[in-house]
């Protein structure tokens, strides 16, 4: 099995909340593992990718208001 590779968001600078993200498993796997970056040994979300680009989508265009 292919190993996750995380990052997190340009946006996450703000050296609180976050969460990382690994891209490389969508093709081979069909799923994005979300995890919290600042607990690195914590279980991680496989996300199916379908639903991870609707969510992305959905932040983009507002659709859950602003902070």
């Amino acid at each position: 099995m292919t190993e996750p590779q995380f990052f997190k968001s340009s946006y996450s600078s703000n050296g609180g909340d976050c969460v990382e993200v690994a891209a490389n498993l969508v093709a081979s796997h069909g799923v994005v593992p979300v995890r919290d970056s600042k607990n690195l040994s914590s279980p991680v979300l496989d996300i199916p990718a379908g639903a991870f680009a609707s969510f992305v989508a959905s932040v983009k265009s507002g659709e859950f208001g602003t902070a």
